[in-house]
């Protein structure tokens, strides 16, 4: 992976495969980046319908016309990106990818709420940081609200998005149309995303205990069968608005946040460029 240009494009790299994730991946590479997305465990994806994550296993995962592919050596990797056509989708970590040369562009878009906030400066040219606890000049260069009341906000040097814990609103529900894990294990559901579903059916199983649909509606999320789950992590979600649920595609909260990185970064090149042409040449 060239760290200046893949194809004469610059090279971004998203760590996360949630919806949050692979909406800015599209933005992006409509905006001109080559995209490459990294896997990360934590927290596991349930929103499946709306994101690349799929992809890992083979799957046909299209957003906004455009398809995921997973790849995973260097010669792939590289491919992907120089062919202009695709997403790239990894299970490779950050540590692995970092010695094929550092991206132009760097998004943290894991949305993980409960660990410590790494300092991605130096990284990559630029860097953006979507979720509680980034602040501009202290662990990012551009750092986007997420939480409901203010998504897409560009959050200024010394302002953090702190992690209030609170679902928005879907329907008239919040946190209870969730089902989290009570326990680290391994799920097995044989139902699918967009599956109607009533209260009380059994939905799947961790360990081998029975989860339960909380409410009436249509599953939004779900984790992938076969999935490690861990304590206190969203094993599904139901959508509650009858025929105005959602469950494909990039919905309006991750295309709010996707245009504002796009928006943010386009502006902080512009910035960055102008600083170059202001500074004179040295004569030494």
């Amino acid at each position: 992976m060239d760290g200046t240009r893949i194809g004469r494009r610059p090279a971004a790299l998203i760590l996360g495969l949630n919806e949050i994730a692979s909406a800015t991946a599209v933005a992006l590479h409509r905006a001109g980046y080559a995209c490459l997305m990294s896997h990360d465990p934590f927290p596991p994806v349930i929103r499946r319908g709306m994101a690349y994550h799929d992809a890992l296993f083979g799957e046909e995962i299209v957003l906004d016309g455009l398809p995921g592919r997973r790849v995973e050596t260097a010669a792939e990797i590289a491919g992907v990106l120089r062919e202009r056509r695709a997403i790239g989708v990894t299970p490779l970590a950050l540590t692995d990818i970092i010695p094929l040369r550092l991206p132009d562009l760097l998004i943290d878009a894991r949305m993980q709420k409960y660990l410590a906030t790494p300092d991605w400066r130096h990284i990559a040219r630029l860097t953006v940081g979507l979720g509680p606890r980034f602040e501009v000049g202290a662990n990012c260069d551009i750092a986007i609200e997420t939480r409901p009341a203010d998504v897409g906000r560009i959050l200024r040097r010394g302002v953090t998005e702190a992690a209030d814990h609170a679902a928005r609103d879907l329907g008239g529900l919040g946190a209870e149309r969730f089902v989290y894990a009570e326990r680290d294990g391994l799920w097995h559901t044989a139902v699918e995303i967009g599956a109607r579903v009533y209260r009380g059916v059994v939905i799947g199983r961790l360990d081998g205990a029975p989860v339960t649909a909380p409410h009436d509606g249509v599953l939004r999320g779900l984790l992938r069968d076969g999935g490690r789950a861990f304590a206190g992590a969203k094993l599904l979600e139901i959508d509650p608005r009858g025929r105005a649920a959602r469950w494909t595609g990039v919905d309006e909260r991750g295309a709010r946040i996707a245009r504002a990185v796009a928006d943010a970064v386009r502006l902080k090149e512009a910035e960055q460029a102008a600083r170059l042409v202001a500074t004179p040449l040295s004569t030494d």
